[in-house]
């Protein structure tokens, strides 16, 4: 007998029959992406090929949320772990058929349960007594979220239907206020198990009628037409939108940044385009720039420019932020800065580049501020291109309580270029986007990051971690550095072209 087939014959008795389907063609993650958009689990289901692979810090996240999940087994102590992957479905059905059997076992991890079609790899399930199971998904988050009482739906629905007694929903997640101390994680502080049974109660009776209307979707012949909206990206970027929006125009009105209700309102009202907007519809002040579509300058972009104090160095930080601390005094996702640039332009013209990179797991941060505030010296401004720079000066006066005088003064000397082109420059080529990855390729389009290897902040973090927790061959973390210092120092130069450019903007125009 086929061991997929085992499990669909059970139903719950508060759980409806639901139509005859071929086993495995839905499963949690599917489901969810059904809640989502049906469009999204047709092409998940029938066209897989048409989505776009994720991105470096989209694989991060899932990497961590892997980590959190391996990590809070050892909550559980004595459980028993279906290693069984996604390649070896049948064998892991009956391994955690033995297990559920077996009443010396406490906890099961990852076990797989079919019902109706449906199959579910389940973080944990703990035994409560002789028939009555507690089911906990973990998640690598801070708090619960409607998609996860949706997650905890779906599962608990499988399980009844194939026979547990299913007493208690629950949600394990981390607790950012946990401060790692060194030594041992302590597991019930940086862990919060929240019973979520009432809500989950709640939406399990739904799931019937949502599973019937996702089969009915995906016996059609072709997918639904669902236009591309504001339900894209909530509760996750869909992998799809590429695809779905490769025809659309550059100036569709979904393109205009800010709020999302503006342009669903203006797409009920059959405006498809930026252009096509009445000028009695309120716009933000982006948003009429976005419109106007030609190079604004404001007139006091000459003075603010020129407001920056000589020599002028321009900071610029790369962090990393470890779900799981893995220094003293830090808590889950608190950022550390492992490396800084600093472009130091004199009043002559002169330039001078100064940096560092932490090259070793060790904590980086008092080193990387004594030398940091070696390199930005007692005078000028300090340019950087948003208030992150700010917030991690403090965080590590917080933490180095004998630098703090001196980084404080150094955070009154912050000059916030982002801010300066926000309030007083808009090009076409933006798109709507200040961020220097827009910015630079319009205004200095010789600087723009697609000749590095690193080309983001999430891939420099992934990169840092990789060359110091886990790269064992030297020539390999060497290559990784380079390719650190190279971004890192990209960043910061891209700020002094970037003040020139605009300068020459304004030169001889505003005096």
């Amino acid at each position: 007998m086929d061991p997929l087939s085992l499990t669909t014959k059970i139903s719950a008795p508060d759980i409806p029959p639901g139509p005859v389907v071929p086993a495995h063609r839905l499963s949690k993650s599917r489901f969810l992406a059904g809640l989502q958009c049906h469009k999204r689990l047709y092409f998940e289901i029938h066209s897989p090929e048409l989505a776009t692979p994720p991105t470096p810090d989209r694989r991060a996240i899932m990497d961590m949320g892997t980590d959190v999940g391996v990590l809070a087994r050892e909550f559980f102590p004595g459980g028993v772990l279906v290693a069984e992957t996604h390649r070896q479905i049948p064998a892991a059905l009956v391994r955690t058929a033995e297990l559920v059997a077996d009443p010396t076992v406490t906890t099961i991890f990852e076990g797989a349960f079919v019902w109706q079609g449906i199959l579910v790899r389940v973080d944990a399930i703990e035994r409560l007594d002789a028939t009555r199971w507690r089911l906990i998904e973990v998640k690598a988050t801070s708090k619960v979220k409607a998609t996860h009482l949706d997650d905890l739906a779906i599962q608990s629905a499988v399980l009844e239907g194939a026979g547990l007694v299913v007493d208690g929903c629950y949600l394990m997640h981390l607790n950012t206020q946990y401060v790692f101390l060194g030594g041992e994680l302590n597991l019930d502080e940086m862990f919060a198990l929240d019973n979520m049974t009432e809500e989950v109660l709640a939406r399990r009776v739904l799931v019937h009628q949502q599973l019937q209307e996702m089969w009915d979707v995906l016996k059609q012949p072709t997918f639904p037409d669902i236009a591309p909206d504001g339900h894209c990206s909530q509760p996750y970027e869909c992998p799809f939108w590429n695809h779905c929006t490769k025809d659309k125009s550059p100036r569709w009105v979904l393109y205009l940044p800010g709020v999302s209700k503006v342009q669903r309102m203006l797409l009920q009202e059959g405006i498809e385009t930026i252009d096509e907007i009445p000028a009695h519809v309120q716009l933000t002040d982006i948003q009429q720039h976005v419109k106007a579509n030609v190079e604004w300058i404001s007139p006091v972009l000459r003075a603010r420019l020129q407001s920056v104090r000589y020599p002028v160095h321009h900071l610029d930080f790369e962090t990393f932020m470890p779900a799981i601390p893995v220094f003293p005094y830090t808590r889950p996702y608190r950022p550390i800065p492992f490396q800084w640039s600093n472009h130091i332009e004199y009043e002559d013209g002169t330039v001078l580049h100064q940096q560092f990179l932490c090259v070793d797991g060790r904590d980086p941060r008092e080193e990387l501020a004594h030398k940091l505030l070696d390199s930005l010296g007692e005078t000028g401004s300090v340019c950087v291109y948003s208030e992150y720079e700010r917030f991690l000066l403090f965080a590590l006066g917080d933490f180095l309580p004998h630098l703090k005088p001196a980084l404080s003064k150094v955070v009154r000397r912050l000059w916030d270029l982002l801010a300066v082109i926000q309030q007083h420059y808009y090009h076409p080529e933006f798109e709507g986007s200040f961020s220097i990855k827009n910015v630079l390729p319009a205004l200095v389009p010789k600087l723009a990051y697609d000749d590095l290897t690193i080309q983001n902040g999430a891939v420099a973090a992934v990169m840092y971690q990789k060359m110091v927790f886990s790269e064992t061959d030297l020539m390999e973390r060497a290559r990784i550095a380079k390719a650190l210092e190279e971004y890192c120092g990209r960043d910061t130069w891209a700020m002094v072209e970037l003040r020139r450019v605009l300068m020459e903007r304004v030169g001889g125009r505003y005096l």
